[in-house]
């Protein structure tokens, strides 16, 4: 019996992303290392004035003042061991919130409707759920541990007024000079920062693009050409890098002139005041320690640097984290049934700027850069789709490339939304349903299937529920997978890094996925055409026995899978154009066209047996591919 899933009334709303709410994640441990940054700076600034007066004491003679020097090595210690304890905390916090942000991100993009989630090419997208999200999880732990960078120097500035107001002025008169310098150098920092992420996700991008097609770049021997436009915009990155460090370089050679000036404008005073009998050794020698703490403000530039690229990184994160789950109202289980499917007036219309890589269609973008604002570029999918499939039947759709078969498969098992109309099953909206108990009444399988987890009896089990060892091995049986999952090395239990695969038997094995997830409605996205002709004759004997049971949609290239459907729609450009048994669409000239042009290509693929094509459809490629792991 498969687990009953929990049942959430309404959606989750869009949660806000930040530092603040980060910091909400573990409130304890950044608290902590507030208190050592805050302790080792008060140790750090009573020190001076403890070794200044130990200093008085000793010039002026007498007995050794052993309970000052006890006190200067007791806030030594101190400031050693809050420091440590900062440095520990700022590691061990900072991989916490990583991690958390990472999770929550991730959950965000897979919650969404894919349409929405995959706006993100996926190089760019790997980028963000990675480098992106360890720079932007520092902001909290960063901004916690500057306090040490603040306190130190404004501490500092009011030891040297309580010593002497006019060693404090002296310092005062450079003041201006290095807050301009930290102000110039964050805002160049983040700038340079922000420009160096965007050229890093192009090239994640391009060479995700590279990987998916290498078949083709090696067939079409233009490995070198390829290798070129990934690492063309490393010039542009170089650039964006060595902008970066001529910006901590500037900066660090104006502190590197301007704080000794500072140092040795406030010595010059204190000793001209040491001179003058206002103030004693002790005092200088605190003096000093105090100038040398309050110059140290030259080491915010680190934590602002930090700070600025955290800023930068979040932004990238924001279309990601208020993503919205996907809506519902929350209704109960599905009444009973064999899964009646009907689709109202539905349409469903691409937007160009929700297409990830789309060169040329914004000026101003680059190459990879996903394009979420603009004008869209709308090109209808679907429209005007009115149908209904009896419970316990078989629909096969067909249509020529580019028609919308893989877009009427994603709606009618709501891995996307339609624009317009209404898909129910059992006389329930789709969108009415949480998502949660949606998903198990409707299974899938692809053309190119995922197949997450460690072994194969991993990936067949994976779904809604996990599959028992018996519902695996009979998916496994009906997909006609078992075969040679036997002839593998230790059989279910084969490592699938240990287990070389062919297109076709990945597509059984997701087969084999779909069918040890039994539902009331079950989908087959091209899922046959990698299959030999034996093969997929008694894949489909196993589809036929769920009649009654199951509705089955395959989208289908093969007159064959036509033939032996209760029920054939025929798409065309994104309408219906007919509807009925096979039979009786035959008689139609081009409805035989169709199988002509298709059947040629779904043929030549199966016995070549390199796998499944790219997606007819043109539309959510990805979508299709990936959102099933979910």
């Amino acid at each position: 019996m498969r687990p009953k899933p929990r049942l959430r009334l309404r959606p989750r709303p869009p949660a806000p992303s930040g530092a603040r709410r980060l910091a909400r994640r573990h409130p304890g441990a950044l608290l902590a290392l507030f208190l050592c940054s805050t302790g080792g700076a008060i140790a750090a600034l009573a020190l001076p004035a403890a070794l200044g007066h130990t200093v008085d004491r000793l010039v002026d003679g007498g007995p050794v003042p052993w309970a000052g020097l006890l006190l200067c090595a007791v806030l030594t210690l101190a400031e050693t061991g809050f420091d440590a304890g900062a440095a520990v905390l700022t590691t061990s916090t900072g991989a916490r919130l990583t991690a958390h942000l990472r999770t929550r991100t991730t959950a965000r993009v897979l919650a969404a409707e894919p349409r929405r989630a995959l706006a993100v090419p996926t190089g760019d997208l790997t980028a963000r759920l990675t480098a992106r999200t360890a720079d932007a999880a520092t902001a909290p732990v960063t901004a916690a541990g500057a306090v040490a960078g603040v306190l130190l120097p404004l501490g500092a500035i009011v030891g040297l007024f309580v010593i002497d107001p006019w060693t404090a002025a002296a310092f005062l008169l450079g003041a201006p000079l290095l807050v301009a310098l930290l102000h110039t150098f964050t805002r160049r920092t983040a700038d340079a920062g922000a420009d160096y992420q965007r050229a890093q996700s192009v090239i994640a991008h391009r060479l995700t693009e590279a990987l998916d097609g290498a078949d083709t770049i090696r067939a079409a021997r233009t490995g070198a050409r390829e290798y070129r436009r990934i690492l063309e915009p490393l010039t542009t990155l170089a650039a964006h890098g060595r902008r970066t460090w001529a910006v901590y370089g500037r900066a660090a050679g104006q502190s590197a002139l301007l704080l000794p000036l500072l140092m040795l404008l406030v010595l010059a005073v204190g000793g001209l005041r040491l001179h003058a009998g206002a103030i004693g050794v002790g005092d200088l020698v605190a003096a000093s320690r105090y100038a040398a703490l309050a110059v140290g403000i030259g080491s915010l530039t680190g934590a602002l640097g930090a700070l600025a690229r955290s800023r930068a990184a979040a932004r990238t994160l924001d279309p990601l984290l208020t993503l919205g789950p996907l809506p519902h109202e929350g209704l109960g289980p599905l009444p009973g049934g064999p899964g009646h499917l009907e689709l109202r007036d539905v349409g469903v219309v691409q937007d160009g700027k929700q297409d990830g890589n789309q060169e040329g269609k914004q000026e101003g973008k680059q190459d990879g850069e996903p394009l979420l604002n603009g004008e869209p570029d709308r090109k209808p999918l679907l429209t005007g789709v009115h149908l209904t499939v009896p419970g316990g039947t078989s629909l096969a759709v067909v249509g020529r490339s580019g028609s919308g078969k893989s877009v009427f498969a994603a709606v009618v098992g709501r891995l996307l939304d339609p624009d317009t109309g209404t898909v129910l099953l059992d006389g329930v909206p789709l969108t009415a349903m949480d998502p949660a108990l949606l998903r198990p009444e409707i299974a899938y399988a692809f053309a190119r299937p995922a197949l997450p987890g460690t072994t194969v009896e991993d990936t067949i089990a994976f779904g809604p529920w996990t599959a028992g060892p018996a519902a695996v091995r009979e998916g496994a049986r009906a997909a006609r997978a078992d075969g040679f999952v036997g002839l593998l090395p230790y059989g279910y239990a084969t490592p699938l890094t240990d287990a070389p695969l062919s297109g076709g038997e990945r597509q059984r094995l997701g087969l084999a996925r779909a069918f040890a997830h039994p539902g009331r409605l079950l989908i087959l996205d091209d899922a046959l055409s990698g299959l030999d002709t034996v093969t997929e004759h008694h894949v489909r004997r196993a589809l036929d026995e769920r009649a009654g049971r199951c509705t089955r949609v395959i989208v289908a290239h093969r007159l064959s899978s036509a033939a032996r459907a209760d029920r054939v729609l025929w798409l065309e450009d994104g309408r219906v154009r007919a509807t009925g048994p096979h039979e009786e669409l035959w008689a139609d000239p081009e409805y035989r066209a169709v199988f002509r042009t298709e059947t040629g290509e779904a043929e030549e693929t199966a016995e070549a047996d390199e796998g499944p094509g790219t997606g007819v459809d043109g539309a959510l490629p990805r979508a299709r591919t990936e959102v099933e792991a979910r």
